[in-house]
């Protein structure tokens, strides 16, 4: 069995578009590292965020990148779990609300 599931090499792709808009993606580096920096928030708690939000985005980059930098900033197994889980019930949250959509249509067929 593979050691990933996705691409690692992937990234390399990266450096294409950088070479495409240098200008745009030094902004955006720049601005992704400093939204990571400690602020109101811990440098911990934005990592745990972003395995959460990776999650719901399913980006296997983002999954991999941030729980890293989670364990670094201090982060605990059960802390990393709880964040995907945190995922898992907003992910599932929108289709629940959104089946308020599907019962209206129901409601006036």
């Amino acid at each position: 069995m593979a050691d990933h599931f996705y691409p690692t090499d992937g990234m390399k792709g990266l450096k294409k578009l950088r070479d495409l808009k240098p200008d745009l993606f030094k902004a955006f580096v720049e601005f992704d590292t400093k939204v990571f920096e400690e602020g109101a928030l811990s440098v911990k708690t934005k990592e745990l965020i972003a395995i959460a939000v990776g999650h719901v985005t399913q980006c296997p980059y983002c999954i991999d990148v941030h729980t890293k930098r989670a364990v670094k900033a201090g982060a605990s197994e059960p802390e990393v779990a709880e964040s995907i889980f945190v995922a898992m019930a907003l992910r599932a949250g929108g289709s629940f609300a959104h089946s308020t959509v599907a019962m209206n249509c129901l409601e006036h067929k």
